[in-house]
Order: structure tokens, then sequence, then C-alpha cells
């Protein structure tokens, strides 16, 4: 989130944070919850210089619903698992949006979905290459 991006590569940038406590949740619940998210939200909320506690918010809703299904999630099929992981990126997005329109903020068109797009494609290519979420562990 802090490095200087710029251009197509700031537009494509997916939530790094986000992705990190989403496999954490699967990976180890015990050690991540949803406060871990929400605080984490907080500091990404001061770095970013944004609306104060906008990511916080976010990233706790969504990491909500991720411990909803989290001892389901690590039974899915890998396909499953990418299209809940979308499903979550683009949620926390959606709240962003919300709240940043609720700001004043104007919509930027449908491309500012695209973070959830290569978000999903960064997982698989993670799990691809040895990043286990607990799926591998019990036998599948």
């Amino acid at each position: 989130m802090l490095f200087p991006w710029s251009g197509l590569a700031l537009t494509l940038r997916p939530d790094f944070m986000l992705l990190v406590i989403l496999f954490w949740l699967l990976r180890a619940p015990n050690q991540c919850s949803v406060g871990t998210a929400w605080f984490m939200g907080l500091w990404i909320d001061l770095a970013s210089g944004g609306i104060f506690g906008q990511y916080a918010l976010a990233y706790t809703i969504t990491t909500f619903f991720a411990v909803i299904y989290q001892r389901r999630l690590v039974l899915f099929s890998s396909t499953q698992q990418l299209v809940y992981v979308f499903s979550l990126l683009f949620l926390s997005q959606l709240i962003l949006l919300i709240l940043k329109t609720f700001a004043g903020k104007e919509f930027l068109g449908w491309s500012y979905f695209l973070p959830s797009i290569t978000g999903v494609l960064l997982w698989k290519l993670a799990v691809t290459f040895g990043l286990n979420t607990g799926r591998h562990a019990h036998g599948n």
C-alpha cells in the first residue's frame, strides 16, 4: 500500500494487506481475527491519509464474512476458494466505494474493481507456487 505506484500499476494494485489477513484467517485463525483486521485497517487508514476508519470498517466486515465460512473454506476446491476470495475482495472494495461516495468522491468507473481481479490472480499464483491455505493439510 505504501509503495509509490502510478499509472496502470496503481489501477491494478490489489489490496495486499487484505490478502495477507485472509490468508492468515485460513492458516491460523487462532492468531488472526476480526480484531486483527480492524487494527490493520486503522493502520492502513493512517498510512494512506484517507478517511479515518474506512479501511478498518471494510476489513472488519470482510473478515467477519470470511470467519463465518472459515472452517468450510479450507475444504473448498481451488476454484470455489478463488470465487470466495474474489467475493471477499469485491465486498471490501464495494464498502470502500460506498464510504468514499458518501465523502463526496465521484465514482471512478468499473475499473475501480480491477484490484479484486488482480488480487484473485495473485492468490491463485501464490497457491499454485505452494502457499498452503490449509486445503492440503486435510488430505485433499
